[in-house]
């Protein structure tokens, strides 16, 4: 079983930036491919980008391309979502997600590929 630990949000104004990082206990993070996904009050979980296990590939969705990098330090063992001009409607709680699907460059949009969830860490931008 993996457990990730998600850190650093918090409040920030809009056009700010935060720092999230994710880490697992207990493994290897470079085994999984990574994602962060994000849920907004009264909202659906969404995905927000992925980076695949060996942090040659990433994908975003198109509201956060350009402002946000997903990144990844496996001597760490850690994955990064650097997020940058932060809009109020990027506030959400912001999960860390793991799978070991594909091979070493796949990446994914899809939730149910991911097998591994941390609890989440809100994010909250004030105009």
């Amino acid at each position: 079983q993996v457990q990730l630990v998600e850190s650093g949000g918090g409040l920030v104004q809009a056009g700010g930036s935060l720092r999230l990082s994710c880490a697992p206990s207990g493994r290897t993070f470079s085994n999984y491919a990574a994602g962060w996904f994000r849920q907004a009050p009264g909202k659906e979980r969404e995905f927000v980008a992925s980076i695949s296990r060996d942090g040659q590939a990433t994908t975003y969705s198109d509201s956060v391309k350009g402002r946000f990098t997903i990144s990844r330090d496996n001597a760490k063992n850690t994955v990064y979502l650097q997020m940058n001009s932060l809009q109020p409607e990027d506030t959400a709680v912001y999960y860390c997600a793991a799978g070991a699907f594909g091979v070493t460059w796949t990446i994914s949009r899809n939730p149910s590929l991911y097998h591994y969830w941390g609890q989440g860490t809100q994010v909250t931008v004030s105009s």
